[in-house]
This record gives structure tokens, C-alpha cells and sequence, in this order.
């Protein structure tokens, strides 16, 4: 997927957090459920309410799956297909009660059509893409937190990465599917050139 650039000549140097898919869906009750994945929003939410005001822009993707093609499968195999998760406008599919006060500056929704995992495949509820939110708001630095550290959290902060921002992962402020796929996500990451540490290190 080509990214469009951000332009890093300006002199305002903002900072956003971008917290990726804090949904019912995902966490211990849902079709998808991630260990530990309503802990990690609670310290989301707490995170937000102490440090939130170093950030310029507060950013939340969701899944909003309307027909999402082989991305949904009756036999997946959770690799590439998937069960049914976060249908469009279903309860499953909102932003999960431990962040639902949150104030966000942008809301991002991906995969209407198919499997989408980077929040820079989605738009705003406006129609901007995210980069463009980025962009226009003179972002240069992101943090990216939430879930799943091995698949959409992984996927936001490579391409963040990829045009041209400054992104960090707080990983104790993320949930992985699995021990072993988030230690190499960690290390996928880390290659790229993020900084992937607790939140009191970033």
C-alpha cells in the first residue's frame, strides 16, 4: 500500500496518540477475544486522564466491517479469515465502555469493504484519510497503543512509520493475540526503526 508522505519542514512538531481497536469484540467476551484486554483499557483510559494533555491529537480506529468479503469466514483460519467481528454499527463494533468518555479528536473507520488492519487504510467519519488528519494537524510524532499488539497495532505503526513519522508503542498499554506472534511483532517493529517500551519510557 503506497502512503502519501507528511511534510516534516514545518516548524510545529505535534505529538498524537493513536489508540487502535478498543472494541467489545476483541476483548475476553467477544468472537476475538485478547487475555487481559479490558485491564489493558482501563490502563488506557488512566494513561489518557494523567498524560493525555501532552498530547496534541487524540485518535481511536475501529474495525466497521459492513461486507468485508473472505475477511469473515464460517471456517477461518485466523490468519487471513476470520469469524464474523465488528459489524458495522453492532454492539460489538463500539468503542469499549472503558474509553467510551474519552474526547477524540478523530474517529477511523476500516475495513467497511475488506480485511483492513492499519488505521491508515481507514477514514475519519469525515472522509479524511488518516494521514492527512496527521498531516494537517502538524503531526510529527505518534504513540500507538491498544490491540492487537501482533496484528492492527503493528500494522498502524509500520505504516506510520512508513511515511516518515517519529512512533513509539507503549506495550504495556497494548494486548497481543499470543505470547509468541507479539514478541516477533515487538521485534518487526523494532527493526523499523520504533521505539517499542513501557509508557513511563517514552
Amino acid at each position: 500500500m503506497a502512503l502519501p508522505g507528511v511534510d516534516l519542514n514545518g516548524t510545529e512538531h505535534r505529538r498524537a496518540i493513536i489508540v487502535v481497536d478498543p472494541q467489545p469484540d476483541f476483548f475476553e467476551d467477544g468472537p476475538l477475544p485478547i487475555a487481559g484486554a479490558t485491564a489493558t483499557a482501563e490502563r488506557i483510559r488512566d494513561y489518557l486522564a494523567a498524560q493525555g494533555e501532552t498530547f496534541d491529537v487524540a485518535i481511536v480506529t475501529q474495525d466497521w466491517h459492513v461486507s468485508p468479503g473472505e475477511h469473515w469466514s464460517a471456517t477461518p483460519n485466523y490468519v487471513s479469515t476470520w469469524p464474523v467481528h465488528c459489524a458495522a454499527d453492532s454492539p460489538g463494533a463500539q468503542i469499549h465502555e472503558a474509553l467510551a468518555n474519552v474526547h477524540w479528536d478523530a474517529v477511523i473507520h476500516k475495513g467497511a469493504r475488506e480485511g483492513a488492519y492499519s488505521g491508515f487504510e481507514g477514514q475519519s467519519l469525515d472522509g479524511a484519510p488518516l494521514a492527512e488528519i496527521l498531516s494537517r494537524r502538524g503531526v510529527r510524532h505518534v504513540m500507538v497503543v491498544g490491540f492487537a499488539t501482533d496484528h492492527c497495532v503493528k500494522a498502524t505503526a509500520l505504516d506510520a512509520r512508513s511515511i516518515g513519522l517519529d512512533v513509539s508503542v507503549a506495550t504495556d498499554l497494548c494486548a497481543g493475540v499470543t505470547p509468541e506472534t507479539t514478541r516477533l511483532a515487538i521485534n518487526e517493529m523494532h527493526d523499523a526503526g520504533i521505539k517499542v517500551a513501557q509508557s513511563s519510557e517514552l
